[in-house]
């Protein structure tokens, strides 16, 4: 019998022979072109797409490039992308503020109108499908060196406890000891004093002056008018009583760095009409805030920078989607900014130490969870590099039934050089749950993003080993992670690096969506400046690069918590897995929406049928995206499905 070769030595004889072709080229810049050229070869063959993935660049218009810094899944299948002012002085100074809608299913475009700077918001999917950002910046920071003006924080203090007192923008403060003058930048209320009474003999005992805090700068510039230490500081235009009952007290003031300045803006993002909606705004102004949602679909917004540049001190607050309005919590909790905070099956939350920058390095920063209600925190022993928590990802591994959580690398507090290769991984079913470390990533790694997939594995890609990609360190690499295994599988490397302010969201087609990265340099020697990533790449995984796809035909579109339905589709018998998966509202590398939901499953005559879970905490109220998948782990473009 003739031999004949099978297609597996065919192929590998192609590509032997395309290697010594490209070999025979002389000179370096003639090898390198060869270089260059087998590897688009390779990566373009269909076996290396089947094992490896594949990225595309996404071909965004001209007109709709933006410095996205956000992005959410919406529940019409398209995807918000967000920049505000997308950190630029300029386009803050000009009022430009930018938000675009893509349409991944017919690859169009829409410039959505933004009212306000949302450049480090935070958002959330509201049990309506609607998204709620709230937060921005007020103000951009200034350098040591660009400051001009003395200024800083000045405690407004009000001792009449009859009313409180409002005191315009322009508000002057003179110093009592230093006599130096200093102008109010923004409005602001001063409380009513309190009356503090003894509660035995309910005798009176003293009043507590009400507290306003505001941002006040010298009128004119110059070192001199720095103040050295604390004073008290008469208002100027105050006469009677109010002369005496409100006065000022503040520190140094001074020509250091002023930080970042927050907004109290909040907004609800609808889309089916695709415009924002002005909802009451929150009571503390917060820059880096997160938002989480509760199990009794409420969202609470913790941390963030306030309207002086300062972390809000430990004042968390729940938003009401049927009222909309915000009330504080009673008890505070300090954390550092856009802290990464999990719902978890039993209505508490799940505190992994992630966190993205601002606060003390000795406050709010060891993991646990915390009891919202009671205001417990149980600390979580065992976390490996604790010190290199800033920037890390953190993901509720799928499914969510579980309640195991994964940590994957991070850095130092600040600017620091120290970069974790870890993962730290932890059971909270345990009856004592402790971290433990997982499989390393091959190299300490700041700014990872992650992204679950519908066939219960976790894309990780990008980051940096140093600040903001400084010295050329971003990480091209991107790798799939096997919960059930623990183990790590490198594919595909993507094309773009990226570092701060970047992201990755699952579209419902299978198919994964990163952008941004804001390196401080453009150079390795870090003299030139870094440009903002504008450009997209999609990951196709390789299970689209197989043979047969399951099909997920008609169905309800609404399903209750305990209850079953019943979806059509051809491909019923080789279904063995359906998922129930919550959108991405993503910045910074943080992500505490997306969850993955195993749910059960059965074969009808012409489909399959699949039963939510009954736990509230578990399944928050809103849409998912429905997939299914057959044995290999293919799965089928989502179906959209809300959860009352």
């Amino acid at each position: 019998m003739k031999y004949r070769p099978s297609r597996r030595t065919r192929r590998v004889a192609i590509g032997a022979a395309v290697v010594v072709a490209l070999a025979g080229f002389n000179g370096p810049a003639l090898y390198r072109f060869g270089s260059e050229q087998y590897h688009e070869y390779k990566i373009n063959r269909p076996e290396y797409k089947a094992d490896n993935g594949h990225w595309d660049m996404l071909d965004v218009p001209a007109e709709y490039k933006i410095n996205t810094i956000h992005a959410a899944l919406l529940h019409t299948g398209k995807v918000l992308l967000v920049a505000g002012s997308g950190n630029n002085q300029k386009n803050f100074d000009a009022k430009s503020f930018r938000s675009v809608l893509w349409d991944p299913e017919t690859d169009t475009y829409k410039n959505i109108p933004t009212p306000k700077d949302m450049f480090c918001a935070g958002h959330t999917q509201l049990p309506d499908g609607k998204l709620l950002i709230a937060g921005g910046t007020k103000r951009y920071e200034k350098l040591k060196g660009d400051v001009t003006k003395a200024g800083g924080l000045m405690i407004v203090h009000n001792e009449d406890p009859d009313a409180p007192k409002t005191l315009p923008a322009g508000t002057v403060f003179t110093g009592k000891k230093n006599g130096k003058t200093f102008v109010s930048k923004d409005p602001v209320v001063v409380e009513r004093a309190k009356k503090v009474f003894d509660p035995a003999t309910g005798r009176f005992l003293r009043t507590e002056a009400g507290l306003g805090r505001i941002y006040v700068e010298a009128q004119e510039s110059g070192k001199e008018y720095e103040t050295g230490t604390e004073d008290n500081y008469r208002v100027t235009g105050l006469k009677g009583d109010d002369a005496r009952n409100v006065y000022g007290i503040a520190q140094k003031l001074a020509l250091d760095k002023k930080d970042f300045q927050g907004i109290k803006e909040a907004f609800e993002f609808d889309p089916v009409a695709e415009k924002y909606i002005t909802v009451d705004p929150m009571n503390e102004a917060r820059w880096y805030p997160t938002l989480t949602t509760l199990e009794d679909g409420k969202v609470l917004s913790t941390s963030g920078l306030d309207e002086i540049g300062q972390i809000v001190p430990g004042k968390n607050e729940v938003y009401d989607p049927e009222t909309k309005k915000w009330e504080y919590l009673p008890k505070e909790m300090k954390l550092p900014t856009y802290p990464a905070l999990f719902l978890m099956d039993n209505g508490k939350l799940f505190y992994s130490g992630s966190n993205a920058g601002y606060g003390p390095a000795d406050v709010g920063r060891e993991p646990g969870i915390w009891d919202v209600d009671s205001n417990k925190f149980t600390k979580i022993p065992g976390l490996s590099d604790p010190d290199r928590m800033e920037t890390s990802l953190t993901v509720m591994l799928p499914p969510a039934q579980d309640q195991k959580f994964m940590v994957v690398g991070g850095g130092g507090v600040g600017e620091s050089e120290k970069a974790s290769e870890k993962t730290r991984l932890v059971d909270l079913k345990e009856d004592n749950p402790r971290f433990r470390d997982g499989a390393s990533l091959t190299e300490g790694t700041r700014y990872p993003s992650g992204s679950l997939l519908p066939d219960d594995t976790v894309l990780v890609t990008g980051g940096s080993s140093d600040y903001r990609g400084r010295g050329g360190s971003n990480v091209l690499e991107a790798r799939m992670y096997d919960a059930k295994a623990g183990e790590y599988r490198r594919v595909a490397d993507p094309a773009v690096g990226r570092n701060y302010h970047s992201g990755s969201v699952l579209l419902p087609d299978g198919r994964v969506m990163i952008f941004g990265s804001d390196s401080l340099y453009a150079d390795k020697e870090n003299t030139k400046p870094g440009v903002f990533e504008q450009r997209i790449e999609i990951y196709t995984p390789p299970y689209l690069f197989r043979d047969s796809r399951p099909e997920l035909g008609e169905g309800p579109k609404t399903v209750k918590r305990g209850d079953t339905a019943v979806f059509k589709s051809k491909d019923a018998a080789a279904i063995t897995s359906a998922r129930l998966m919550r959108p991405s509202a993503v910045t910074h590398v943080t992500d505490v929406d997306q969850r993955s939901i195993a749910l059960e499953l059965t074969k009808t005559e012409d489909g399959v049928s699949v039963t939510v879970p009954e736990n509230r905490a578990l399944v928050p109220s809103g849409w998912y995206m429905l997939f299914v998948a057959n044995a290999e782990g293919t799965p089928s473009e989502a179906v959209w499905v809300e959860v009352p």
